[in-house]
């Protein structure tokens, strides 16, 4: 799978897919990742990517035509690129949102900076909208980055266990649930004794429920969702 980041900042970026998990995919061939920088597409002599916001208002706006051109270079190698944009208006983006998309031939990633982008490069190109969260970072490279990561460990090949998919938060509508390794007792805290019996059914029925709990506790809103009987 492919992923295009178009950013003013790619060493931003770039050392994040060159160790560990996804420094693995990339050098596997499982995930490609190339990047575009909307400078290099500007026809302004300078290379300038910005300028004031038309009736005014505090802050640059990143200019439509680099961002016009640079998509355009990238839909015409492929036109069935998925161009996705990282904003603050954008919908919340879910883990159901990373598995969907870990279904795409090729995601584009685009990164606004100063105060966002032209709303025509949006009108013309998007796909789909995202935000990470509602708070404003000072560009869209780690909302980009956090979606990639988000939707990679959902390509076959990407986890090393296919099975640390199954497990994780979220699914169901629930939180996942605590989790323990050696020693048995640290600082005066134990373990859960049934976790050392061996027995994984009643393993499994006990992190059900703590997982419940869990859930209800820091995340109602997902505790209503769950369809689950505690």
């Amino acid at each position: 799978m492919k992923f295009s980041f178009v950013t003013l900042f790619p060493q931003i970026i770039q050392g994040y897919f060159s160790a560990s998990i996804m420094g693995k995919a990339v050098e596997s061939g499982l995930v490609e990742i190339d990047y575009y920088n909307p400078r290099d597409f500007s026809n302004n002599r300078y290379k300038k990517v910005d300028e004031a916001m038309i009736g005014g208002g505090a802050g640059m706006l990143m200019t439509p035509q680099p961002l016009f051109d640079t998509l355009y270079h990238i839909k015409s190698k492929n036109p069935n690129v998925h161009i996705i944009f990282l904003t603050p208006v954008g919908k919340p983006f879910r883990q159901n949102d990373a598995k969907r998309l870990a279904k795409k031939e090729h995601i584009v990633l685009v990164s606004g900076r100063y105060e966002g982008v032209d709303e025509r490069v949006i009108e013309e190109y998007a796909n789909e909208l995202f935000s990470v969260g509602d708070a404003i970072l000072t560009g869209g490279e780690l909302p980009a980055m956090l979606v990639c990561d988000a939707v990679s460990r959902n390509i076959d090949g990407v986890l090393g266990n296919i099975k640390s998919l199954e497990e994780e938060s979220f699914e169901e509508s629930l939180l996942e649930a605590p989790s323990f390794t050696k020693p048995n007792i640290y600082a005066n805290k134990k373990i859960i004794s049934e976790f050392l019996k061996g027995n994984h059914s009643k393993i499994a029925a006990i992190k059900k429920r703590m997982a419940l709990y869990k859930t209800k506790y820091f995340r109602p809103d997902l505790y209503r969702k769950a369809k689950v009987k505690e």
